[in-house]
């Protein structure tokens, strides 16, 4: 595994009730549509509305198969749906065009109920590779949908709006694609994070951005050198809100400073906590910051590590970043910490936080007022996000253990062990827990305080990224492959079992 991979993180999805879609003016979606990472502002990755998803399938017999399509090489953004719309982020190993040759950063674009390629966006790699836009990572940035207009950070540290149509109905906003025809996308606009803003993406910027209003949220990506010791631009934000129809920065933020601990790579939160509107950034500090949204004005801060806890060059110290997402569920917060993958397991902690006590003098929610935590032994380095249903946390940890966790107590129901490190997330859809590994495997697991295992089932390479659902199918992208399940296919597909060329 390579240090980048963590940026792919894209971590663990999680949203929450389509009122706050609503109330906020975020992404209006239809009931159940993942138009983002998460489904709605509150990142909950939970699915309430999609009925009758498979309990088991067979990428070898077909069965369940409703179709699948090969991708780059690797993969870690989406899938995100809108209408018979598709988008996942990866790279160009599939080499869509024979024309567009070598490592680039991609998003593709396909037909929903057939798996059809529509078009595809294309990103050549930064100078500086390996410190800025890690090799074959490809864009680790789950799209968010808004109407007919996509918005997602490239792997050239850029915020990008695209038109989901591509360049087939002409184009609509930039002029000066690098690619251009009709199986390419359209540019809207693009902010260049490095060039306007002097962020120094350490790996790779992957944040999957949030949209409250008229403004776009994301994280920069701002981290370390190569050194992994200096960070070159610590005034430099890491959060950032800008305009969604022009791309201007409206404000930002650059409090981790000289403290980030590696990058800065994980997504923003939306939440209304005891009347408040917030917008929640996970720092590369290993502290949770709450902003008022328009403003950017500071909130509250939490430090998500033990006080006594350091920081070791390759990990080995007891302080972590935060690399999944926060999910606000029920007026509560719930965050856990974690490291790059290649720095392997260590121990973690999982924090429930309430955003209505009163911060003290230095604007900072101490830990002892956290509803409740889990840490050492008991919760292991993560980089997934937790998803939360009638009442119970389903999180999971790098080590492949998935947790079912009373959400108001941490009340301990049963562990589930996928005997290979996890990245994505778990996601409750159906009365269903579907959880992915690096080994390639799905589990399926009845919800609930009883742990069932419904069926175990393999894609043929790692799922480092959170299934979705949409009107009855499971979308599953592994690292080389998109699939389509759906109950009730029988036989052998022509494709199911092909490699990605």
């Amino acid at each position: 595994m390579n240090a980048a991979f963590s940026l792919s993180l894209r971590m663990a999805l999680s949203g929450a009730v389509l009122s706050t879609v609503l109330l906020t003016g975020a992404a209006p979606a239809a009931a159940g549509e993942p138009l983002m990472f998460g489904y709605t502002p509150s990142r909950n990755m939970v699915d309430p509305v999609s009925k009758n998803l498979p309990s088991s399938f067979d990428v070898d017999t077909g069965m369940n198969v409703k179709w699948s399509e090969p991708v780059g090489s690797q993969s870690y953004a989406g899938p995100v749906i809108q209408g018979n719309l598709l988008l996942i982020g990866t790279n160009n190993e599939g080499e869509r065009d024979e024309k567009i040759q070598g490592d680039k950063g991609v998003v593709m674009a396909f037909e929903v109920d057939s798996g059809k390629f529509l078009w595809q966006i294309v990103h050549d790699k930064l100078p500086e590779a390996k410190l800025h836009d890690w090799p074959l990572q490809g864009v680790c940035s789950t799209p968010i949908i808004e109407g007919d207009i996509a918005y997602y950070t490239s792997n050239r540290a850029e915020v990008v709006a695209i038109d989901l149509a591509g360049l087939a109905n002409g184009n609509q906003g930039m002029t000066d694609e690098t690619y251009k025809d009709d199986k390419k996308g359209d540019i809207l606009w693009s902010l260049d994070m490095m060039a306007e803003l002097d962020v120094f993406p350490h790996n790779l910027a992957t944040s999957s951005p949030l949209i409250v209003g008229d403004l776009v949220y994301v994280s920069t990506g701002n981290g370390v050198d190569e050194g992994h010791i200096n960070v070159p631009s610590p005034f430099a934000p890491s959060f950032l809100a800008v305009n969604k129809k022009t791309g201007e920065v409206a404000w930002e933020n650059a409090d981790p400073g000289e403290n980030i601990l590696h990058g800065t790579w994980t997504n923003p939160t939306y939440g209304e906590i005891g009347g408040v509107p917030q917008v929640l950034f996970p720092g590369g500090d290993g502290v949770l910051y709450s902003f008022e949204p328009k403003t950017g004005k500071l909130l509250w801060t939490f430090d998500c590590n033990p006080k006594d806890s350091v920081w070791r060059l390759g990990g080995a110290g007891t302080r972590n970043n935060l690399i999944g997402t926060p999910v606000v569920y029920d007026g509560l917060i719930y965050i856990a910490v974690g490291q790059d993958p290649e720095h392997g397991e260590g121990p973690g902690n999982f924090w429930v936080i309430d955003a209505t006590v009163k911060p003290d003098e230095n604007g900072e929610i101490a830990q002892d007022k956290a509803v409740w935590h889990r840490g050492g032994e008991d919760f292991n380095r993560t980089i997934s996000t937790a998803a939360i249903h009638d009442g119970i946390v389903y999180a999971t940890d790098l080590s492949g253990f998935l947790y079912a966790l009373d959400a108001k107590t941490g009340e301990h129901f049963w562990t589930y062990d996928a005997f290979a490190a996890v990245w994505g997330s778990p996601f409750v859809a159906d009365g269903k827990i579907y959880l992915g590994d690096e080994d390639g495997d799905i589990a399926i697991l009845k919800a609930g305080k009883k742990m069932e295992v419904l069926a175990e089932a393999n894609v043929g390479s790692a799922v480092y990224t959170t299934p979705v659902a949409h009107d009855g199918v499971l979308y599953v992208l592994s690292r080389n492959r998109l699939f389509a399940f759906a109950e009730g296919i029988k036989g052998k597909t022509d494709d199911a079992d092909q490699p990605a060329r």
